[in-house]
């Protein structure tokens, strides 16, 4: 691996603090990030979470357009979201387009572990870092390319958002009702997914870099429509063996029964899975048709997938004769997975929530605490931490300059006037 990363005292913590970061497990790594909006820097986020240095280019005087994404606080002038993807980042500004601009990023190169970008393809090919220039910069440099359909292919060059990738890798066709159109998720769920393929991929080619002993890095390629398409479990051999083409089917799930979403008295919908053969017999026995576990037509999943229509009518006949609280408690009682639809505001009240540190609150500069989410995976002994949050533009210019490159003040400031930084 690259040495560690170089602190100066505007981040680094003190004492117990400082023990708890060297404790985290990518401790050690430089991650130079080139992305912006989601599928990129939500990648680099994680490893940031989780102890590697990252260091995120951003365009002088432009920043990353995710700022200004969703709601903007009228104090900062920037957007929460922000605030969450970019938490302990060290934030550089850089123009690729000036030629010194485009040295600097080399040097950065040269000094880091992994480089993310989720450029459309060609991209650093025209500005003069593509992987063969890259790799002779440095041969363990880990190049992450996250696009809309990858580097090779016929539809390399075309571009590609979470929508166009949840729409071509299967999942929008099957989400919705039978007789209205395809609907997406209310999130960028394939750059969601796309950011997390791109940290396993990265992962994977550290460890056969400094583990396997292979020495150097290598390039890991994400494609957005392809990582939402690796979640489509058995479709293709269906329709290979089969000829079945899964439709949509609101909110059910196709072969599993019971497992819906239903009405309570009171009126919240609350979700249930009873399709094992065991749970299916307690549920029946709570709703007060205990002969119906028995009965040969629900005996099994695949048998009682044939009446899902009939069984989601009974026990949603059951679910409207109680409120959202009794059905919680009752169904609890009887061990059958249940459990509420939350909004936002029911997730901020949830005591689960509360207890495994899913909303944790830190201070934002010119805004004051802010409550955000929690991290995700926990580990036992080396768990992740959030830092900072957030940063103006250009904030650690004179860390990752001054401090790694080793860059004076005047030349800084010339680079600056100049508009390279």
């Amino acid at each position: 691996m690259q040495k560690g990363p170089t602190m100066t005292n505007t981040d680094t913590l003190a004492g117990a603090q400082d023990l708890v970061r060297r404790e985290r497990p990518l401790e050690g790594l430089r991650i130079l990030e080139l992305g912006s909006l989601i599928a990129g820097p939500f990648a680099t986020r994680v490893m940031a979470e989780f102890g590697a240095e990252v260091i995120k280019v951003e365009r002088p005087g432009m920043g990353d357009p995710l700022r200004t994404w969703r709601y903007v606080d009228p104090r900062t002038k920037t957007s929460l979201w922000w605030a969450v993807q970019s938490r302990n980042k060290k934030l550089v500004t850089l123009n690729l387009g000036h030629p010194d601009g485009l040295d600097l990023a080399k040097r950065l190169v040269a000094e880091s572990d992994i480089l993310v970008e989720n450029f459309k393809p060609g991209t650093l090919e025209k500005l003069g870092l593509g992987w063969e220039v890259l790799h002779e910069l440095n041969p363990r440099l880990i190049l992450v390319r996250v696009s809309g359909y990858g580097q090779t292919g016929p539809y390399k060059d075309r571009p590609g958002f979470a929508n166009i990738g949840e729409a071509m890798g299967g999942i929008r066709y099957i989400t919705g009702e039978p007789d209205r159109p395809p609907v997406r998720a209310g999130i960028s769920l394939g750059d969601s997914l796309a950011s997390l393929y791109a940290v396993i991929g990265a992962l994977m080619a550290v460890y056969a870099r400094d583990v396997q002993g292979r020495g150097e890095g290598q390039v890991v390629d994400v494609a957005l429509y392809e990582v939402v398409f690796s979640l489509m479990e058995s479709m293709v051999p269906e329709y290979d063996v089969a000829g079945v083409v899964r439709e949509r089917t609101g909110a059910s799930l196709p072969g599993i029964t019971p497992s819906n979403s239903y009405c309570s008295g009171d009126g919240p919908y609350i979700a249930i899975g009873a399709n094992s053969d065991a749970i299916f017999k307690r549920l029946m026995k709570v709703i007060g048709r205990p002969e119906l576990g028995e009965d040969p037509r629900y005996r099994t999943n695949a048998e009682r997938t044939e009446h899902a229509e009939e069984l989601d009518a009974l026990i949603e006949e059951w679910t409207r004769q109680h409120s959202l609280e009794e059905i919680l408690r009752i169904l609890g009682e009887a061990d059958v997975p249940v459990g509420p639809i939350y909004s936002v505001s029911d997730i901020m009240q949830d005591e689960q929530y509360q207890a495994r540190e899913m909303i944790v609150e830190s201070e934002i500069e010119g805004i004051g605490p802010v409550k955000m989410p929690g991290l995700v995976p926990k580990l036992s002994e080396t768990p992740g931490e959030v830092e900072w949050y957030s940063g103006s533009l250009g904030a650690h210019n004179e860390d990752v300059y001054g401090g790694l490159l080793g860059l004076p003040p005047d030349e800084l400031g010339r680079l600056s006037d100049e508009g390279a930084i």
